[in-house]
């Protein structure tokens, strides 16, 4: 079973590429559904066909889905839903205001994943080709399954203790209405089924992330940090889709300009990426709409390419030993020294890239090891740990226990 993402700025034709290569695998004889989690669907669009929130048959082999939120709010958020709006109207907001407010943003990328997860799950699929939202909201849905889990872990179980605690005080001093256990239970079950989906995305044998490109160079630039940050947080990404290429057969001095410009980008797509592979979409004479114009577009894309198969094998986090010490090392590809942020507390390692942050559960091997260096070279973050075992306590140090490389806030130098 395979589950492949498709990511991209907003407007690169991730949407057409994700249509026809599911479209090409259902036809090659696999068992096919294709989500659509980006909020504006466009995959209906692309088939010409009707989908709804429930999987719909496209062709023989093939089925498509676009998530209504709202459906899947009714079925697992209507307990949090109304207890927030008794909130809300005890503030002063009004009923409809109220439940507008209750639909908080995010959820229909949390029911995204419990969707895929279900999906991966069955065994009446053998592929399950996902497109996705535009990239900020891609990174954001991939992150879910990390930042619930430390939510879960860490504060889920002191509040529902203290809520037990105090809620009968409150009771008798406000009006202000008090969450319920159902409530508690509510938020539990949603986080249930979600559970697993890390192990899924990030298991590089069954799922893959493919970028989705324009040869433009603002393009190329979020797909450059979008490689970053998936591989932050441990996805997979197998293959970039250079799309919407000027073909041969245009030869009419006005593109000249265009073509010589697409020639430069496209190589340095080719060459930045390396050494994923680069599918190469042309751009097409009419509007790819259709089962006919996807599946010629399928073809020129993958050529004798199977469209399920990893096209590139490589995990982006890996550990090994060396002597005494042992050496983590997380794939960062086209992360910038000034960007990179490295602390350690307890038994995580705190990574910052940019905006975004991951907190990286270390094993038991490395847990009671302090690091000793860190060092980032072409794209590769390696954190070294020392070969004394200690034990870890927070990301604050004294000048004396401070490991070598290390500041006094417990933050890792990282050298280049």
């Amino acid at each position: 079973m395979r589950v492949l993402l498709f990511t991209g700025k907003g407007g690169v034709g991730k949407t057409t590429v994700a249509a026809a290569t599911a479209l090409r695998a259902a036809e090659a004889g696999r068992r096919t559904i294709v989500l659509s989690t980006d909020p504006a669907h466009s995959l209906a669009d692309a088939f010409d066909v009707e989908l709804g929130p429930v999987a719909t048959p496209v062709v023989d082999g093939l089925w498509g889905q676009q998530l209504d939120a709202q459906e899947r709010m009714e079925e697992a958020w209507a307990d949090i839903q109304s207890y927030l709006v008794e909130v809300f109207q005890w503030a002063g907001v009004g009923g409809i205001e109220a439940e507008e407010l209750s639909l908080l943003p995010g959820l229909d990328e949390i029911f995204s994943l419990s969707d895929i997860k279900a999906y991966a799950e069955s065994d009446e699929w053998d592929l399950v080709v996902v497109d996705c939202a535009p990239t900020a909201e891609t990174i954001r849905l991939l992150s879910l399954p990390d930042i619930l889990s430390w939510y879960m872990t860490r504060v889920f179980p002191a509040g529902r203790r203290l809520n037990r605690l105090v809620s009968p005080l409150l009771s008798r001093v406000t009006t202000l209405p008090v969450a319920g256990d159902e409530v508690f239970g509510s938020a539990h079950r949603l986080y249930e089924r979600l559970d697993g989906v890390r192990e899924l995305l990030t298991d590089t044998r069954r799922t893959s992330v493919r970028l989705v490109v324009n040869p433009e160079r603002v393009v190329i630039a979020e797909a450059r940090r979008t490689f970053t940050y998936l591989s932050l947080f441990g996805y997979g990404v197998d293959g970039v889709i250079a799309n919407r290429l000027l073909p041969d057969e245009v030869s009419d001095p006005w593109f000249a300009t265009w073509k010589e410009l697409h020639a430069g980008h496209l190589a340095a797509i080719e060459e930045g990426f390396a050494p994923l592979p680069v599918l190469r979409g042309e751009l097409a004479a009419e509007e790819l709409v259709g089962l006919d114009r996807l599946r010629a577009f399928a073809d020129r894309l993958y050529g004798d390419i199977d469209p399920s198969a990893v096209l590139h094998a490589g995990a982006p986090i890996d550990i090994r030993r060396r002597g005494d010490q042992v050496d983590l090392t997380v794939d960062l590809p086209f992360a910038d020294r000034d960007d990179l942020d490295l602390a350690r507390h307890d038994d995580e390692l705190l990574i910052r890239v940019g905006p975004y942050r991951r907190a990286l559960l270390l094993p038991d091997s490395l847990r009671r090891r302090q690091v000793a260096a860190a060092s980032l070279h072409d794209g590769r973050l390696r954190v070294t740990f020392a070969a004394t075992a200690t034990t870890a306590t927070t990301a604050t140090a004294t000048a004396a226990d401070r490991p070598a490389g290390a500041t006094a806030d417990g933050r890792a130098r990282v050298r280049s």
